[in-house]
């Protein structure tokens, strides 16, 4: 049996691969700054309402960071994001459809969007960038023509969809949900621990995955601690985290997760091992449009409403940048899940505390650019530095 100890941490950081580090730092010193600057950032209410504001552009992410696996991009993700909101309002608010029902007939449309977008980079051969580009401007345009005339469609404030972002668990229910993942991701480490043994494969020491089991579960008893100081654990956080949880599950353990990375590391590698690299490509662009969609209709629910600038503003371009800043390689190949959740805690904070501070949006911007860049030059850096 071969331990993994510091010795081969050092060594993947030799190579260039800093993991989430840098992200999780950033966001310490994000704390430490704005925390400073004003009392109210690291107040219960600020973080529950950080935590809301996250959830929707962070499932956009996750859509984002499937097509950024394969070296791709998909630049329609937040107009798609708004159709789907749109087709889902209008089912249940003007034809009377039930709420559940109309929720996934506008995640099947998503579907069948990213379905195009697929086939028509891969069968056609044309640029991800170009296929995703028309998209951002057709499905935009349709989302204004089925709006029609008024421009604005409202959702009922007691209704079904509006109320995914009014309900707040129980303080058993989160305190027994963070027990059953603290436990599923030990039970998971210990048998991974045990299968990598038996077949004679290189594990790491039995103190790495203890401190790891203990550290989740000091970082989701603190979430919830501070929650529960105001409303409690929103179900969109819920959501949101079940969404990052399963993708990466999916993404490590499954072959299909496999043939992912193995198609964004080296697509011709791949295709001559046997994978089908269309079909992975057309899946990775449902995927995208199908978390959009999901993303779309958790905003409609926060706002109570959908109109003419759903999917739009900066909700695509924040999107993208919460995928790299939080580790997803532009490159292909490399990235986790995980990277929407801490690149959208990055972004989002940084909006949060700029509002806190009543500074201007123009400064906003430009420290949002300034962090995307060191992000996109960490990964530059860290590619070289592997190849080397």
């Amino acid at each position: 049996m071969t331990v993994l100890g510091m010795p081969y941490k050092l060594d993947r950081l030799r190579q260039g691969d800093l993991g989430a580090w840098p992200v999780v730092g950033g966001l310490i010193a994000i704390a430490v700054v704005f925390g400073s600057l004003n009392e109210h950032f690291l107040s219960p209410e600020n973080l529950t309402n950080l935590v809301l504001q996250m959830a929707a552009t962070g499932t956009i992410a996750l859509g984002i960071i499937m097509v950024l696996l394969l070296g791709e991009i998909d630049l329609s993700a937040g107009s798609v994001s708004g159709l789907c909101a749109v087709v889902m309002t209008i089912l249940s608010v003007r034809h009377g459809w039930n709420p559940v029902l109309a929720i996934v007939v506008a995640v099947l449309v998503g579907s069948a969007v990213g379905l195009l977008h697929g086939v028509m980079h891969t069968r056609l051969y044309m640029p991800s960038f170009v296929v995703t580009l028309a998209g951002l401007i057709g499905w935009q345009g349709l989302l204004i023509y089925l709006l029609g005339q008024g421009g604005t469609i409202n959702l009922p404030f007691d209704g079904f969809i509006a109320g995914l972002s009014d309900t707040w668990l129980p303080p058993w229910l989160a305190w027994l949900l963070v027990a059953v993942l603290v436990g599923a991701y030990a039970a998971a480490g210990v048998i991974t621990r045990r299968l990598r043994v038996a077949a004679g494969l290189p594990v790491k020491p039995s103190r790495w995955i203890a401190l790891r089991i203990g550290g989740l579960a000091v970082l989701l008893a603190g979430a919830v601690v501070v929650l529960s100081a105001d409303r409690g654990v929103p179900l969109l956080l819920v959501i949101f985290g079940a969404l990052v949880i399963g993708l990466d599950l999916v993404l490590r353990h499954t072959a299909f997760g496999r043939w992912m990375y193995a198609v964004g590391g080296n697509a011709e590698a791949a295709r001559r091992a046997g994978i089908n690299v269309t079909r992975i490509r057309v899946l990775a662009f449902v995927l995208s449009s199908t978390l959009a969609a999901f993303g779309g209709i958790l905003a409609a629910s926060r706002l109570a409403a959908v109109n003419q600038s759903s999917g739009g503003s900066d909700i695509l371009l924040m999107a993208i940048a919460a995928a790299v800043i939080g580790g997803t390689s532009l490159f292909g190949g490399r990235g986790r899940t995980y990277a929407a959740l801490l690149g959208i805690l990055v972004i989002q904070s940084i909006t949060n505390g700029m509002l806190l501070l009543n500074v201007d949006s123009s400064v906003r911007f430009m420290v949002t650019a300034a962090v995307l860049a060191l992000a996109v030059a960490i990964d530059s850096l860290a590619r070289r530095g592997s190849a080397r």
